[in-house]
């Protein structure tokens, strides 16, 4: 049964409580935020962060904040609550509210399973009568709770709207991670005949799956190497990229034009470098875009200059990427190892030293113009 808006809200079998007193159930005429979340989690900080402002924000109106940790993975579950007790202290060492851990799976086999909730941060809000108000990611909190706080969301469209389209999502992300398992499968063993069918298939049944569409133009162009058959599909991908106009297909489609591990050499260069221009015309041209999303799309940018023959430009966007980069709220863990290979790429460019704060690199010898060793980043997500 599938645990969703007006469920009845499961037990909290948590194995022991790190933060604030034990809770055993719900209590009529509080309304609860269920967080589940993990110390591996590169979002998880600045969420647990958030629930603190709203615990104290909306206290006294019977709003309590538990934190839940059913995720950890360590040889023991002493060593499990060790390493969360660490974190806690060191990122959110002012946290006001409940925190558990659940090493059995209880938590996960009650809540997160039957949610077909994947990912963390997952947020559960448990209205006064103990069933589920609503279940997603906790940014969408700051405007979803007011509403259950004074009972309007529950029965409200917005609610059912956003319920709906949470499990729609849900289920295709199941569906295209079966079909990708398939797919991963054929592939390591180089049966492409499989490889295909079963990403056709998975496109007839999700024709609007980013996921299987990239796979689709990178099976035929880089793994198959059929450009004949590749071609139309990859330049249909960069089409309906720019009709989309949205930033993961954009980024998909110059990945498969200028990753940096692909291997190029069938590909004939006139088409791949006049998908590119129009790519990364339309790519400037846009308004509006997050640092992290330009900082993405202008290091490809700065590839297509680069193969294009313009050094100035590539060395410009390329430039601008690692500056949007640093300025970046992102852990060291995360921005530190981009920041060292783009401007290992740089260095290359310019074939003298680059530098970004404390980190200065040199170029590498034997590196073909506008190339990057294989291996040298991971095809984006």
């Amino acid at each position: 049964m599938i645990l969703s808006l007006e469920s009845q809200a499961p037990a909290i079998k948590v194995q022991n409580w790190l933060r604030g007193e034990a809770l055993a159930n719900f209590q009529p005429n509080y309304v609860y935020v269920l967080e589940f979340f993990g110390t591996s989690c590169p979002h998880c900080v600045k969420a647990m962060l958030n629930l603190t402002q709203l615990q104290e924000k909306y206290r006294a109106r019977g709003l309590e904040v538990v934190g839940v940790a059913a995720s950890e993975k360590a040889a023991t579950a002493d060593e499990a609550q060790a390493n969360l007790e660490a974190w806690l202290t060191e990122k959110s060492p002012k946290l006001n509210f409940r925190v558990g851990i659940d090493c059995s799976g209880e938590m996960d086999k009650h809540w997160m399973g039957p949610s077909l909730s994947s990912r963390l941060p997952t947020s559960f809000v448990v209205d006064r009568d103990s069933h589920i108000a609503f279940i997603g990611h906790p940014t969408e909190l700051d405007s979803v709770l007011p509403q259950v706080l004074d009972g309007t969301w529950r029965s409200s469209d917005q609610a059912k709207a956003v319920e709906r389209e949470r499990i729609a999502e849900a289920r295709e992300e199941a569906l295209t991670e079966s079909i990708g398992d398939k797919l991963e499968a054929a592939i390591a063993i180089e049966d492409w005949k499989t490889a295909l069918s079963v990403i056709e298939d998975g496109i007839a049944l999700l024709p609007d799956s980013l996921h299987l569409r990239a796979a689709h133009s990178g099976l035929l162009v880089h793994g198959m190497r059929d450009m004949q058959t590749g071609l139309p599909v990859l330049g249909q991908l960069v089409r309906d990229a720019i009709d989309r106009n949205d930033e993961d297909w954009l980024l998909q489609a110059m990945y498969q034009l200028f990753g940096p591990e692909l291997d190029y050499t069938d590909f004939p260069s006139v088409e791949r470098l006049a998908m590119g221009k129009e790519l990364s015309e339309h790519i400037l041209a846009l308004t509006g875009l997050k640092d992290d999303a330009r900082a993405d799309l202008y290091q490809f940018v700065a590839r297509y200059y680069r193969e294009s023959g313009d050094e100035a430009r590539a060395e410009e966007f390329l430039d601008l990427a690692l500056k949007l980069v640093d300025g970046l709220p992102l852990p060291d863990n995360i921005k530190q190892p981009v920041l060292e290979d783009w401007l290992q790429t740089l260095a290359d460019y310019k074939g003298e030293e680059a530098r970004s704060g404390d980190v200065c690199v040199v170029p590498r010898k034997n590196i073909s113009s506008g190339a990057t060793p294989k291996g040298g980043e991971d095809e984006p997500g």
